[in-house]
């Protein structure tokens, strides 16, 4: 397991550059910080399991997150990966009920933990601060409600498609239709499982775009030859 060497973080410092806190005034977030916690992860280390009670919420430094149900059979369903600049946890924090989900380190991490009892007080007192919470939740909602559309009505490589034009720079502008190179974010068996595919299917999906020339596959290494061919392609 890799270790995180164990430096000083300026906390307050990286709230007050996150979006979530970026329009607190500098006593705000000298009383957020006092309550804000960094936790250090190693790849494979887990922050929380399912049925833990939440404390707060977390938001990522560096790293990434995955959000996962377990199952009996070993198996897991990756319900979402989170990366830098995000949180996660908001939602049960209101509600005071358990984790659903574990959540475990995909690589090395830094988070901080921001306590539920500073939260509700800067929710109470500043306008600003309960705006961006909402927005953030609200994001989180639609996201959930893209997934299940997307698992309803959209095909497998429709899946596959969309989030390799997700991780696209530029992907959402029509203009751009030469060559780009990407690079998955995490291991290919998680993102199968976030698209609630199996591995096979990820796999054979490549294979099938890679054969009609529209990527090219090396590792975590994708080359999508025409961005234009891609988003008009259905297999």
């Amino acid at each position: 397991m890799n270790q995180i060497h164990d430096n000083h973080v300026d906390i307050s410092a990286l709230l007050a550059r996150l979006p979530l806190f970026q329009e607190m005034t500098p006593d705000q977030l000298q009383r957020i910080t006092a309550q804000v916690r960094e936790k250090r992860l190693g790849k494979g280390e887990m922050l929380f399991q399912k049925g833990d009670p939440p404390r707060g919420f977390f938001v990522i430094v560096f790293g990434q997150m995955k959000l996962a149900f377990p199952s009996s059979s070993g198996n897991e369903k990756v319900v979402d990966i989170v990366g830098p600049k995000q949180s996660f946890g908001e939602s049960v924090m209101f509600i005071d009920r358990p984790y659903p989900v574990f959540a475990e380190a995909i690589t090395d991490t830094l988070l901080l933990h921001v306590a539920k009892d500073v939260v509700f007080e800067l929710l109470a007192s500043d306008a600003t601060f309960a705006r961006h919470m909402l927005a953030g939740l609200s994001m989180r909602m639609h996201s959930l409600v893209q997934d299940v559309e997307s698992y309803s009505l959209r095909s497998s490589a429709q899946r596959v498609i969309g989030y390799l034009l997700q991780h696209c720079p530029d992907a959402g502008n029509g203009s751009c239709g030469g060559s780009v190179e990407i690079t998955l974010p995490t291991s290919k068996q998680i993102i199968a499982s976030r698209l609630n595919l199996t591995p096979e299917t990820l796999s054979r999906i490549f294979h099938d775009l890679a054969e009609a020339k529209l990527i090219g596959v090396q590792g975590k290494q994708i080359t999508i030859n025409d961005l234009q061919r891609l988003r008009e392609y259905d297999l």
